[in-house]
C-alpha cells in the first residue's frame, strides 16, 4: 500500500516534523538540504517520507547548492523546499536573491539558533529576523512567517507554500529551536479540508507568452520547463520576455513589479492574532516562542486587573505597519520581547512614530523569556501616562 502524503489525524510530534508534514500536505515533492542543528529533523523526516510518496529527497554538498537545487526543481514544476539554521541561512542568501529576481516559488525553513558564527548550535535565538528581510543584496520585498508552536509549524508551512505560489516568491519560515524541538499535539485535517494553492499556469498560447508579464494583481503566470513554452531565466535585470536588458529604465520596471506585487497585496498577506486588545493600555508585540511566554504574561496581567493585550506577529515580513501604528496611538507603551538584542523592536519603534514608548526586552539567546519578566515590564509600563491620541 502506498504511503499517504497527508497523515490526517491527531499526532504527538515536534515542530520540525510538523513542518515536514505541512510541506507534504501542501504538495511539496522535492527537498534539497544539508544537515544542521536544530533543523536536521526536518530533513530527516523528509528523507523518510518523500520517497514513499513519489517525491525526491537529496542531500546536497552545502547550503549554497541546496538553495540552487530547490530553485531548479521549482522551475521543473515541483513544489520545493529546504531547511536550515543560522550559518546555512547565511550561505543561502545569494540564491535567495536569485529566487526573488527570477520570481521562483519555494520555501525555506530557518530554525534559528544562537549566533553569530557557530554560536550555540543546540540552543534557541531569534537573531536572523533582519537577515530574513535584508540578507540578500539589492532591494526587494519578501514574505516571512513566524510559527510559535508545532501546530503552527504545520499550518504555517502550508500557508508558506500557498503564499509562494500565489505571489511567485521565496517564502521564509522563521522558526526557532524551541518551537522546532517542542513536542505537542498536532492535528492534521483531512486532505480535502486543507487549502492548497496550485501554480497559476499561462492562459495565452506559447507564441504569445511573455514569462514576466504581470496579471492584474501584479503576479505573472508561471510556465514550467517542459510545458512547451519558451522560457529564459536569469538573475540579470530583464524585460517581460526574461531577456537581459541593461539600463536604468529596465531596472525601474522590473523592480516596480517585484516590489508592488507584495505591497499592493499587504491586506491579503499580513496576518496577526490580537488577544485582549479591545481595552488594552499596554500591548506586547511578540512572535515565535516569545509569543507563548507573552500570552501567559498577558493572561496573568489580566487576572491581576491590568489592561494588557498581545499582538502576535504571524507574518513578520511584510511588517504590519498599519496595525502597530494604530495601536501605538491608544496604549501607554509597546513591549517587544525578543531573543536577540533588538531587531523587530526597531520596526515597532519606526511604525509607532513616537506615539508611545517602545520597550525592548532583549535576550541574547540560549534561553527564552520567563513570563514573569514580561509581566513585570507590563506592570512598569502601566505606570506611564497615556498620551493623547494623535
Amino acid at each position: 500500500m502506498a504511503a499517504k502524503a497527508v497523515l490526517t489525524g491527531t499526532h504527538f510530534m515536534n515542530g520540525d516534523y510538523a513542518c515536514c508534514e505541512g510541506a507534504l500536505a501542501a504538495g511539496c515533492r522535492f527537498f534539497a538540504g544539508y544537515p544542521i542543528t536544530p533543523a536536521t529533523e526536518v530533513a530527516e523526516r523528509m528523507s523518510a517520507r518523500l520517497p514513499d510518496i513519489g517525491g525526491v529527497y537529496i542531500q546536497m554538498e552545502d547550503e549554497l547548492a541546496s538553495m540552487a537545487a530547490i530553485l531548479g526543481a521549482s522551475w521543473g514544476g515541483k513544489k520545493a523546499m529546504t531547511s536550515t539554521s543560522g550559518p546555512g541561512f547565511s550561505l543561502m542568501m545569494e540564491n535567495i536573491g536569485l529566487g526573488l529576481c527570477t520570481e521562483t516559488p519555494c520555501v525555506v525553513c530557518n530554525v534559528q539558533r544562537a549566533g553569530p558564527s557557530t554560536g550555540l548550535p543546540t540552543l534557541v535565538a531569534q537573531g536572523d529576523m533582519m537577515q530574513a528581510r535584508w540578507g540578500s543584496h539589492g532591494h526587494y520585498e519578501i514574505i516571512a512567517v513566524a510559527p510559535s508552536s508545532p501546530q503552527e509549524m504545520f499550518d504555517f508551512t502550508v500557508w508558506a507554500f500557498n503564499l509562494s505560489e500565489q505571489y511567485r516568491v521565496p517564502v521564509l519560515i522563521m522558526a526557532d529551536e524551541v518551537v522546532g524541538h517542542m513536542t505537542e499535539r498536532v492535528v492534521i485535517p483531512p486532505e480535502d479540508k486543507i487549502e492548497v494553492v496550485s501554480r497559476r499556469k499561462p492562459a495565452t498560447p506559447p507564441e504569445k507568452f511573455l514569462p514576466y508579464k504581470a496579471a492584474d494583481d501584479g503576479v505573472a503566470p508561471m510556465a514550467n520547463f517542459g510545458d512547451g513554452y519558451r522560457i529564459h531565466v536569469t538573475g540579470l535585470t530583464h524585460d517581460e520576455r526574461g531577456y537581459p536588458l541593461m539600463d536604468a529604465s529596465a531596472q525601474a520596471q522590473m523592480m516596480d513589479r517585484l516590489v508592488q506585487k507584495i505591497r499592493k497585496n499587504l491586506d491579503k498577506i499580513i496576518r496577526c492574532d490580537t488577544i485582549s486588545m479591545d481595552d488594552a493600555e499596554v500591548a506586547v508585540v511578540a512572535y515565535g516562542i516569545g509569543a507563548r511566554s507573552a500570552k501567559r504574561a498577558v493572561r496573568e496581567a489580566r487576572e491581576r486587573g491590568h489592561k494588557a493585550g498581545l499582538i502576535k506577529l504571524n507574518t513578520v515580513w511584510p511588517f504590519p505597519e498599519k496595525l502597530i501604528r494604530e495601536v501605538a496611538g491608544s496604549v501607554r507603551a509597546l513591549i517587544v520581547p525578543e531573543i536577540n538584542l533588538g531587531q523587530m523592536a526597531l520596526e515597532v519603534e519606526r511604525c509607532a512614530q513616537g506615539r508611545c514608548p517602545v520597550r525592548l526586552l532583549a535576550h541574547a539567546g540560549g534561553g527564552i523569556h520567563s513570563p514573569r519578566v514580561i509581566l513585570s515590564a507590563i506592570e512598569d509600563a502601566l505606570k506611564l501616562k497615556l498620551k493623547k491620541r494623535r
